[in-house]
């Protein structure tokens, strides 16, 4: 049981550590219940708010499930794939939503003051009015909760155009902005962050205790450099996989006049 841990680590984390190996080894299939918490406690000769403690980790780590009345089951291994570099090059090609299997609810869609933290990126002050739309996203087949979104538009951009409607928008938004601006979405910058979820966002997102989400804010330019949009979107840290695919730059960049003093 201490083949992944030392000894000094405390009991629940090596605990922990067996089982987790166990689920990645496939001894522990998805869909399969474990060991009732009596059993674990025979097993690893621990007590029983230890086990619990255990499974808990286990939880906030997405690998398994408790199903009330019934047990605890390992967690089908389905995450989505994230890939911010494709987004628009895929909707340029299909000039729609690319949807997939998931089903978007407009929760917001109107004028309202832009936080803080998006603020900072557009460059303006916080409480100035934007248009704001909020977006709920969920699994069409399981209606599981997968996604906590939002947009922000410059007023100027969005302001008095069916953007400001809490309808599902025909084509991808950044279509619909450059149609209404004749602009072009050029340049991109992606911010990612990891953290422990408000106490809204785990109700929404419906995450165990102890669970984990992504953040990441994108923000878009067109040719002058102007914002034309700061999107947000929040996702359960166990359910989805970022992919970079990228070309490599063959030659390093010349250093600015700055980095040479």
């Amino acid at each position: 049981m201490t083949e992944g841990l030392g000894a000094r680590a405390p009991k629940y984390h090596r605990v922990a550590d067996a089982l987790r190996r166990e689920i990645r080894d496939g001894e522990l299939a998805p869909g399969q219940r474990l060991p009732a918490e009596t059993t674990l406690v025979e097993r690893f000769r621990m007590s029983l708010p230890t086990i619990r403690q255990a499974l808990g980790v286990l939880r906030a780590e997405g690998l398994i499930e408790s199903r009330h009345g019934i047990g605890t089951f390992v967690k089908e291994q389905r995450r989505l794939q994230r890939r911010s570099r494709g987004r628009y090059g895929s909707a340029r090609d299909h000039q729609k939503l690319l949807t997939h299997h998931l089903r978007h609810d407009i929760v917001f869609a109107g004028r309202g003051p832009v936080p803080g933290h998006i603020a900072e990126v557009m460059g303006i002050e916080p409480g100035t009015e934007v248009v704001i739309r909020r977006r709920h996203l969920f699994d069409k087949d399981t209606n599981q909760p997968e996604e906590i979104g939002a947009s922000y538009l410059p007023v100027e951009v969005a302001g008095g155009t069916f953007l400001e409607q809490p309808k599902v928008v025909p084509t991808a938004l950044f279509l619909c902005v450059e149609d209404l601006t004749g602009r072009r979405y050029t340049r991109a910058h992606d911010q990612w962050i990891a953290r422990m979820p408000t106490a809204e966002e785990s109700g929404i997102l419906e995450l165990p205790t102890g669970a984990s989400v992504m953040h990441v804010v994108h923000v878009a330019r067109d040719e002058d450099g102007d914002v034309l949009e700061v999107s947000e979107s929040i996702w359960p840290a166990d359910r989805v996989i970022v992919i970079d695919d990228y070309l490599i730059e063959q030659e390093a960049e010349q250093p600015t006049a700055a980095s040479e003093v």
